[in-house]
């Protein structure tokens, strides 16, 4: 995991003063440690028979396109409203600074499907909350979330507690 770590650069006071922001950047450059975080991310869920991975826009696209790839799966984005062309499910949550929503294709997923969610940073959970709600809503169940990186001192996992959460480095 220190290769992980040294792959991850702290920007002070972005995008607001105060803010330690933890740029994945130059993890996903290199192709060895992005190899890595993606072994890492669905390791503990090899044998659970997953049916697809959802990744929460848009850091979650990357890892979760990745993740699918290697368990050999399809890949569901959960996108800002407005994003997708079909008809969608919405889920509107708050954020400690404002309020969001994501929204998925109706027809994503179903009765049946397990699904893991994938994102890079798992902060105060609002999103992750909210897009394990999007995905239960079409009558899926969650096989767990996984994250790069998790802020530990924010208690998003508190959020989690119904399911099972795998954070690869946690600050």
């Amino acid at each position: 995991m220190e290769n992980l770590k040294a792959a991850i650069r702290d920007i002070p006071d972005f995008p607001k003063p105060g803010i330690l922001f933890k740029d994945i950047t130059p993890l996903v450059k290199d192709p060895a440690t992005l190899r890595l975080a993606v072994h890492h991310l669905l390791h503990p869920f090899l044998g659970q028979k997953i049916t697809a991975v959802a990744g929460m826009e848009a850091r979650g696209f990357i890892f979760g396109s990745l993740v699918a790839w290697e368990l050999g799966v399809g890949f569901i984005p959960l996108r800002k409203p407005g994003k997708l062309p079909y008809d969608v499910q919405s889920i509107s949550y708050d954020l400690e600074y404002g309020s969001a929503a994501l929204e998925i294709h109706i027809d994503a997923l179903g009765s049946g499907d397990k699904i893991l969610l994938v994102d890079d940073l798992l902060a105060t959970g609002g999103t992750a909350k909210a897009s394990c709600e999007l995905v239960e809503s079409l009558g899926a169940e969650v096989a767990g979330c996984a994250f790069v990186i998790e802020l530990d001192e924010l208690k998003g996992r508190k959020k989690l507690e119904r399911y099972p959460v795998h954070s690869l480095l946690h600050y």
